[in-house]
């Protein structure tokens, strides 16, 4: 945290001189006030009442400054320390692995980048309102306190260890119950993301009532945890306050004493049970911000814990931002195990190579690692053991940057982000123009539909596209990769949800603008993949077969029953 404040370091100076208006204001009051009443009011001297009178007004006016100064430059460093930790944050997580994404979860992604940052905002606005100040406040009132009274001041110094005693107990207490209330949060959103996500599928099973349990179990935990916290820092006020008003009304009793003695003037008096109540009241406030030091704490612990993770694939980047040697992609003995589960090999003993100008298609049973072997050419994961080139060059030698500008990536699911379509469009190629992008439209069968829509390319997208049919938003991920033209296309399973005519004529569109790149197929229909230069067969990890349709058929038992389990009797023929 104090990385991200050292950084406006001339914001940080103003703030520190406000806090001496502020203290002026504080302890020039009540100074003055008991020269006014000893030397002017109790003297009869009307001319040093006013004298004093309008030195209290300037000092009003200097501690009304730095109130406002104070303020102000606490309200522009925090603001700006929790924008540029939140930059950080989402620049750190969307450089992360599927591996470490899948460790943190997106629920707690969110959390951190907005609770946590919250905690920690208001925490720097009372260290920065409060933390300068109270500690200033405390020595300047002590002082005035022993050189106004010192029989009367050993009185105060003894509530000092009681309340650093129930301060400590406090920290000690809170910190538990700030990580349980935190991880509590976490659940939350993940619970509630989930459901959203699934509303429709909650609704069709009518479990909306079960739903709502769950969603209940895991806010009551929440509220349970808040309770115990905020209780905790409940009892903490009025615990201070009461030993700050058993001191008050000692000090004022024996006070009296004094005054009726002779050994201490009525003024005197009056600014002495002011400096009590500063150095009391700014001890209790700087408690305050010391019972908040756990909870932020906890936030930035998990935030230092996101900023900190050492992302695999980009701690092995390499440089090359091109190949050295043959064009094509080889995959060269691969195997493949997920991060944590090296004994459960997914991929094993993969070996095939693709040409520029070719087809590779791969199909198999669900679960035989088709998407996961697409996956590795990106270095969304990287192999287990042996090794992928590219245009002669090992992928892991590669920067990650330059590697995927050379692909174009269409996932299984189609994403499209809140915008317009040209917006997602873009997200290819920024500099694409608008004929480009409509070229882009009519190889991927989407040009009739967006002309149907109000604006046309200027139309705006709702969230996930959740405005458009499966088969809209799988041929506008296909239009985004085409946009890119790109040496590597990579279609995992990305014509799943359109028709077979819209299927036949999008692959008769891509032939033409592929002819000098590489375009991998995954798919689950035959009829999709039956035209490829190459059809991987894939089981239980294993590659089974590499051929043509037509080699394949003759040899190839797996690809055998998936064909006859698809096409009829004149397609087989």
């Amino acid at each position: 945290m104090l990385r991200y404040v050292l950084r406006y370091k001339r914001l940080l100076l103003g703030n520190f001189i406000c806090v001496f208006g502020f203290i002026i204001l504080e302890l020039g009051l009540p100074t003055m006030l008991a020269r006014m009443i000893d030397e002017g009011i109790n003297q009869r001297r009307p001319s040093t009442v006013w004298f004093y009178g309008m030195v209290m007004v300037g000092v009003a006016l200097v501690g009304l400054v730095g109130l406002i100064g104070l303020a102000y430059f606490a309200s522009r460093i925090t603001t700006n320390v929790v924008r540029d930790m939140r930059d950080d944050i989402f620049a750190r997580t969307i450089r992360f692995s599927h591996e470490e994404h899948n460790a943190v979860g997106t629920a707690s992604l969110i959390t951190r980048t907005t609770n946590d940052a919250f905690q920690i905002m208001n925490f720097f606005q009372m260290i920065l309102r409060m933390g300068f100040m109270t500690p200033l406040m405390i020595i300047a009132s002590a002082f005035l306190i022993v050189q106004t009274s010192p029989q009367l001041a050993w009185m105060v110094f003894i509530g000092i260890p009681i309340l650093l005693l129930g301060v400590w107990l406090i920290a000690v207490l809170s910190k538990p119950l700030s990580e349980q209330q935190q991880s509590n949060l976490d659940r939350i959103n993940s619970r509630m993301r989930e459901q959203l996500s699934g509303i429709r599928v909650i609704r069709a099973f009518v479990r909306e009532k079960f739903e709502r349990g769950r969603f209940a179990e895991v806010n009551n935990a929440y509220a349970h945890s808040s309770i115990k916290l905020f209780t905790l820092m409940a009892f903490a006020q009025p615990g201070f306050s009461m030993v700050l008003n058993i001191i008050t009304g000692v000090i004022i009793w024996q006070g009296a004493i004094a005054i009726g003695q002779g050994q201490l003037a009525v003024g005197s008096l009056i600014a002495f049970v002011e400096y009590i109540f500063h150095v009391l009241f700014s001890f209790i406030m700087f408690a305050s911000v010391f019972m908040m030091y756990p909870r932020a704490a906890v936030s930035a612990g998990r935030i230092q814990a996101l900023l900190d993770a050492k992302n695999e694939i980009e701690g092995r980047d390499g440089q090359a931002a091109r190949g050295r040697g043959q064009a094509g992609v080889v995959f060269d003995h691969v195997d493949f195990a997920y991060p944590g589960n090296s004994e459960a090999a997914v991929l094993q003993d993969i070996s095939f190579s693709a040409q520029p100008g070719q087809t590779v298609a791969f199909i198999g049973s669900t679960g035989s690692g088709k998407s996961t072997l697409i996956q590795l050419l990106p270095r969304l994961f990287d192999v287990t053991r042996g090794k992928i080139t590219v245009d002669g060059t090992d992928v892991r030698d590669y920067a990650v940057r330059s590697l995927r500008a050379k692909i174009g990536f269409v996932p299984q699911k189609a994403v499209l982000f809140t915008g317009t379509i040209a917006e997602n469009l873009r997200y290819g190629a920024a500099e694409a123009t608008d004929s480009e992008l409509w070229d882009a439209l009519r190889i991927a069968q989407a040009a009739d539909f967006v002309k149907e829509q109000p604006e046309g390319l200027n139309s705006v997208l709702a969230e996930g596209g959740a405005n458009l049919s499966g088969g809209q938003k799988q041929r506008l991920a296909i239009a985004r990769a085409i946009v890119r033209r790109p040496d590597i296309y990579i279609f995992d399973d990305s014509f799943s949800a359109l028709d077979y005519q819209t299927d036949a004529q999008l692959r008769a569109n891509l032939a033409a603008v592929t002819q000098q790149a590489i375009v991998f197929i995954v798919a689950q229909r035959v009829g999709t993949i039956r035209h490829a230069d190459q059809i991987i067969v894939l089981d239980n990890g294993e590659l089974v077969g590499n051929g043509t349709h037509t080699q394949l058929m003759a040899t190839n038992p797996i690809y055998q029953e998936i064909a006859r389990s698809q096409l009829s009797e004149e397609e087989l023929a």
